[in-house]
């Protein structure tokens, strides 16, 4: 078996690579659309071969200016092979070490992604189960699972908030203040590996370099108050490369529990509606069962459970 990165002569190959369980997949038409914007590059989908047939095939990704690629996202094995699991778990092996060479410190995450829909549970289960063990013979033995919720006009734009003033600050020293603020008491396991491996200040300042570099504008994001001045959190409307996006939104710590964080994310959605978003995304934590309970309050419905893989060190 051979293991390396896609050539010139493997394209027609990777495009026309069908995948028939119920995972979210790279297809040829957003294969095309990812490569010419960069988000896929050749050197970043890897192959497993043998007698010249692929019997493997992994997608990473990427933004535009990456210099190595951020996720797996798509990881598949020919049906004919008897052992994904050992197969796939080779392939990953393979690329981790290649993009170590390149200077990674750590390997790409890997995303798992299962749409929730109608289809058969036990069939979703089953293939997301030989990936998650390729993936951890492969390194990645860190696992979170993570709600994709969606937002559509249909379901309704939330009224606005009688409790909060939004302000613009452009000052990004006073973001940086309150995600540290937020980040105190945080249900979100990143943020909690990040503060715990970095120290707030720094986290703080990570969050804001992350979402400097998002899609969405700086202009968008909003610090909250209550009436009488109080700071109660803040909103980042932002974008993914594929949509508008719920990019971050906390309540600080005092006042939690009074379903503020329902005001904060209605700005987000009232700001993306009034723009003409005909679809919104947001995550959060299998875990984080309030912040899942604002979204769903919120008019979001779940679309997606994604699996997230990543090495103990990342």
């Amino acid at each position: 078996m051979h293991y390396r990165p896609m050539t010139e002569r493997d394209l027609d190959a990777v495009l026309a690579w069908d995948v028939k369980e119920p995972v979210v997949w790279i297809d040829a038409d957003r294969y095309r659309e990812e490569t010419a914007a960069r988000q896929c590059r050749p050197e970043w989908t890897w192959l497993a071969e043998e007698d010249g047939r692929i019997l493997a095939r992994g997608l990473w990704w990427g933004r535009s200016d990456s210099e190595r690629p951020i996720t797996l996202d798509c990881l598949s094995v020919h049906p004919s092979v008897t052992d994904p699991v050992t197969l796939a778990a080779e392939l990953l092996t393979a690329a981790h070490a290649a993009f170590a060479e390149q200077g990674a410190t750590t390997p790409p995450k890997y995303n798992i992604m299962l749409p929730q829909d109608d289809g058969d549970e036990e069939s979703r289960a089953a293939a997301a189960a030989w990936r998650e063990e390729a993936a951890k013979r492969a390194g990645l033995t860190e696992r979170i699972q993570r709600l994709r919720f969606e937002w559509v006009p249909e379901n309704g734009t939330p009224e606005r908030s009688d409790r909060l003033v939004f302000t613009a600050e452009p000052d990004d020293e006073a973001f940086v203040e309150v995600f540290r603020q937020v980040s105190r008491g945080s249900l979100d396991s990143e943020t909690l590996a990040n503060v715990a491996d970095m120290g707030e200040e720094a986290a703080a300042r990570d969050d804001l370099e992350f979402y400097l570099s998002c899609p969405g504008k700086r202009e968008w994001w909003r610090l909250a108050h209550t009436p009488d001045g109080r700071l109660a959190g803040f909103a980042i409307p932002s974008r993914t490369p594929y949509s508008p996006n719920v990019g971050y939104l906390g309540v600080v710590p005092e006042l939690r529990g009074q379903r503020y964080i329902d005001d904060v994310l209605g700005e987000i959605t009232r700001f993306h509606a009034g723009e003409g978003a005909e679809r919104i995304t947001a995550t959060t934590d299998s875990t984080n069962v309030p912040m899942a309970n604002a979204f769903r309050r919120g008019g979001y419905r779940v679309s997606e459970i994604r699996v997230i893989l990543a090495s103990r060190a990342a």
